[in-house]
């Protein structure tokens, strides 16, 4: 489960000084939206576009640390995460969320004690049209991500591991 104060054997440069070629590294596309910069923990995916119906239904389920991991395409036309669903994820007891898309209240996410990575902003809301898939192997910023692969995010980029970390 992630803590406020992570251990730092956990930051991603110290993880790729340790495990090197073991680890997968997410290209560095991601923007920092949420309150706490450093986060991980065991992926679940979600697969989407412009419909964030399974990101709100997983986000609305207990987390117990984990961190969401959702490919929506690259879209930049609409955001599947928003200060509402963020607070559940929060409540929840989600480390945080990556987003291959975007985000939209950003101004609100900052003051909440979640990750969030995007690729940026956008105000516009998606469809809700129920459309999506949940705990699969998603693939995009130049890697492969599975459900229960080990994620680590801060300021220096986003690792991925098919094996625990500490």
């Amino acid at each position: 489960m992630a803590s406020a104060a992570p251990p730092q054997c956990l930051a991603t440069a110290d993880l790729c000084d340790k495990f090197g070629d073991k680890l997968r590294y997410m290209e560095p596309i991601f923007r920092s939206y949420g309150g706490r910069a450093h986060f991980w923990g065991q992926a679940v995916t979600v697969k989407c576009f412009e419909d964030n119906s399974f990101v709100k239904s997983t986000l609305d389920q207990p987390g117990a640390g984990k961190v969401l991991v959702v490919d929506a395409g690259g879209s930049l036309r609409r955001a599947v995460l928003g200060d509402m669903i963020a607070a559940a994820a929060v409540k929840n007891q989600w480390a945080g969320v990556i987003i291959y898309g975007c985000v939209r209240d950003s101004e609100e996410m900052k003051g909440m004690p979640l990750g969030v990575k995007a690729l940026n902003t956008h105000p516009r809301k998606t469809d809700k049209k129920n459309i999506g898939e949940k705990d699969l192997e998603v693939s995009f910023a130049g890697v492969v991500i599975r459900p229960n692969d080990w994620v680590v995010a801060d300021s220096d980029g986003v690792v991925v591991a098919d094996f625990a970390l500490y």
